[in-house]
């Protein structure tokens, strides 16, 4: 196991359990057998599937299961009646899933079906963050929809050896492939640095943006290291250790795009103010004073081409974004969030905070937790962003009407935030604890209506030629 991911592994406490959660609600129903076996014949021909977790002195490490039934990963499960509806009970039950610990004798995830649910049915998918991020499940999972493909074969190869060897295949080789073309998405010119490294003949120019390179690595450093604590928010404390989801409707995602195109901001900035919004506003809905207030949100940043998430494992690295909650108008929220998107583009902070994780995984588990605290005390949550289908897919004949997710939060973080497109629409998903925040609905219930407030106000604006 990779030390990136071993960190990972190390992550479990009994107020954060490190995994990834997803639902997927379907229509019509679909049969305990046929998932079963679509199951095998998918998600079971990637090998982390099949395999567990051996930890010993010298570290962790995959080992197959062998006879491993597909019957004992994916399981049935039946909804407890509850006042709220069938929504409410599925919640209820993703958040007792939530901080559920997996059977570290098997392999590292499950599957729970709920036949009959809402019409149709609706899958809860746990999988342990150290088998892989976000952006590579999602192409995992996207294996088992009708038409999806198994992984492509690849040639097994013998692991680094040496601790030269593993620091030329964890470090130096995603610095220079894998993270020049995430460096390349955001537009920096550290891409060029980056690429002259790998040049011995780069001359006095290559030189020059080496050295800026070198100025700018220092400086995200040192930005990161002398990030203050987070705002003391009801949102920020010690996490009780019990869970609770919501989700709302998806928001039509040509109505975001237009509305963005119309103050020219990206689709990302105008969701981001979205998510600021609801926050602010569910704060003002409990008396809280969050006039000028922020608060810090890990986002996470790929860090590999797409083509290459089914190789499972984590690459990705985080960023921190401030918030403006404190801000109420709309239109000048959306263009703060822009303006500090901006700030971020080019950032080394992903490249520097994997390495931090990779050496989280090197350290004993008393010093990887000493780390976590620092990023914890300095965050009151996890949010993610990720792009899904445009068009709605099926599973097993039956439509996936919405699927959403959770990513884990670490150490003391209690709010997680997901945002994911599919099938035309956005989809906002949150995750809470309940000593922090017992109902995280009246968060969800906050969207839409930030959204349409921005809309409403942007119709408004005084448009010239």
């Amino acid at each position: 196991m990779t030390k990136v991911d071993t960190a990972w592994l190390r992550m479990d406490s009994d107020v954060n359990q490190m995994m990834i959660i997803g639902v997927w609600t379907l229509r019509p129903r679909v049969s305990y057998e046929q998932l079963c076996k679509r199951v095998d014949e998918r998600l079971l021909k990637y090998p982390r599937f099949r395999q567990r977790v051996f930890e010993d002195a010298a570290g962790a490490n995959w080992v197959d299961v062998p006879g491993l039934d597909v019957h004992q990963m994916v399981v049935r499960e039946t909804l407890k009646s509850r006042k709220g509806g069938e929504q409410a009970a599925l919640q209820d039950r993703v958040g007792e899933l939530a901080m559920e610990p997996l059977d570290r004798k098997r392999p590292l995830w499950q599957i729970h079906l709920v036949e009959d649910y809402d019409g149709g049915s609706a899958l809860i998918f746990r999988i342990h963050h150290c088998i892989a991020d976000g952006i590579a499940l999602i192409s995992v999972t996207m294996s088992l929809v009708d038409g999806g493909n198994p992984p492509p074969e690849r040639k097994r190869r013998a692991a680094p050896q040496g601790a030269e060897d593993w620091i030329a295949e964890t470090l130096v080789k995603p610095l220079t492939d894998i993270t020049v073309k995430a460096l390349d998405a955001a537009g920096g010119g550290a891409v060029k640095s980056l690429q002259m490294l790998r040049d011995p003949q780069a001359g006095m120019s290559g030189s020059m943006e080496i050295a800026r390179l070198a100025y700018q690595v220092l400086s995200d450093g040192a930005a990161m290291a002398l990030m203050p604590d987070d705002s003391k928010t009801r949102l920020k404390g010690r996490p009780g250790g019990k869970k609770r989801v919501a989700w709302c409707e998806p928001l039509p995602l040509e109505e975001v795009k237009a509305v963005g195109k119309a103050l020219n901001c990206s689709v990302n900035d105008v969701l981001l103010s979205c998510v600021a919004g609801a926050i602010g506003e569910y704060l003002r809905a409990q008396g809280d004073d969050v006039k000028g207030q922020e608060i810090r949100a890990m986002v996470p940043v790929n860090l590999r081409p797409l083509d290459q998430a089914w190789k499972l494992g984590n690459r990705f690295g985080l960023v921190p974004l401030v918030l403006p909650i404190g801000i109420e108008n709309p239109i000048e929220r959306v263009y703060e969030v822009r303006r500090r998107m901006g700030q971020l583009k080019g950032s080394t902070q992903p490249i520097l905070a994997f390495g931090v994780l990779t050496l989280a995984g090197l350290l004993v588990k008393p010093a990887q937790d000493a780390i976590m605290a620092m990023f914890g005390n300095k965050t009151t949550a996890v949010m993610t962003n990720v792009p899904g289908p445009r068009e709605k897919l099926k599973l097993l004949g039956a439509t996936l009407e919405q699927s959403m997710f959770w990513v884990p939060q670490s150490g003391n973080i209690g709010l997680g935030v997901s945002i994911l497109s599919y099938g035309g629409g956005v989809q906002f998903g949150v995750i809470t604890d309940t000593a922090l925040c017992p109902q995280p609905q009246a968060i969800i219930d906050e969207f839409e209506p930030e959204f349409a407030k921005l809309s409403l106000v942007t119709l408004m604006l005084p448009w010239g030629d």
